[in-house]
């Protein structure tokens, strides 16, 4: 649980929502502002499933970043149960923050959310990402576009990946968090439970390594994390599939794929901690996971009834 500081001498706290069509750099943008990777980052559209928070400290101001899924046009129990989850860490932010893809511009994704940001009191930002692929005159035409649609209190273009701009939206974010005592420990940078981090990262190197819609349709569970005489860690997780072919797909030849998932992850999960990790990876076919109520509260998520 949260620890709230005792301090409240100028202090400011507050909460901001990084909201956006899927793969604008949502995730990569949380990393920046954190200055420590807490969200998994790949190529592919939807990765983030569930509401993850970064904390950063600004000279007197702690801001939690919330990383909301890509919001778009749900098609199945899943999409809908990331598409809540966003529009809920929206609704509960003080400072909400548009995230566009300048190389995509002002598509219909991000139309549909601006129309629903029209509807919402909190302060709105608009956040340009990726300028370094896009020329000035497109990205101030751009700007112009999305400020007719809705007048957004700032407009801050930058680049995630280079951490060009990062300073200034931290500057502002910092200067608007209401005043307050901090939520959280000076040295906490995110509140993701450590079990559910490790089946995140364990998932990223899934979705790095395995191809087309494969990844969508599997999920990583923590089972047990127990922490041995030595210091050092032993975690075991299943990857849930939900065909035969997709369990060898996962397994790889000769156990291969499994065993270069298995090693990425373990390094990962073993910086996060600190401590010496022994991962034991196991895929199951379970059929119809993704509507079961469990998976979705192992993810962090509610399920939808319908």
């Amino acid at each position: 649980m949260p620890e709230s500081s005792d301090r409240n001498d100028g202090t400011r706290c507050g909460f901001v929502a990084l909201i956006g069509a899927p793969n604008v750099g949502k995730s990569t943008l949380l990393n920046a502002l954190v200055g420590s990777k807490v969200s998994i980052v790949t190529p592919k559209v939807q990765t983030t499933r569930a509401l993850v928070r970064g904390i950063a400290i600004r000279g007197k101001s702690q801001m939690v970043f919330v990383d909301t899924p890509g919001i778009f046009v749900p098609k199945r129990r899943l999409d809908r149960a990331m598409v809540a989850a966003a529009l809920t860490g929206a609704a509960d932010a003080d400072v909400i923050a548009l995230l566009v893809d300048a190389k995509k511009g002002i598509d219909e994704e991000t139309r549909a959310i601006v129309n629903k940001l029209k509807t919402v009191q909190q302060k709105k930002i608009l956040i340009f990402n990726k300028i370094d692929l896009v020329q000035r005159d497109t990205l101030l035409a751009q700007t112009a576009q999305a400020n007719e649609m809705l007048a957004f209190e700032r407009t801050f273009m930058i680049s995630a990946k280079n951490g060009d701009g990062i300073d200034d939206v931290l500057d502002y974010f910092a200067g608007s968090m209401p005043r307050g005592a901090w939520h959280y420990p000076e040295d906490e940078i995110t509140d993701l439970p450590m079990r559910i981090m490790a089946s995140e990262i364990t998932r990223e190197k899934l979705y790095l390594r395995l191809h087309e819609e494969l990844p969508y349709q599997s999920t990583v569970e923590t089972d047990s994390w127990k922490v041995l005489k030595d210091g050092s860690v032993r975690i075991e997780q299943t990857i849930y599939v939900e065909r035969d072919g997709q369990k060898k797909i996962v397994l790889g030849e000769g156990g291969r794929m499994i065993k270069s998932i298995s090693m990425d992850s373990r390094k990962e999960i073993a910086a996060a901690v600190e401590q010496k990790v022994h991962l034991f990876l196991h895929v199951k076919v379970r059929e119809g996971w993704s509507e079961e109520p469990e998976r979705y509260r192992a993810a962090g998520l509610e399920f939808p009834k319908a």
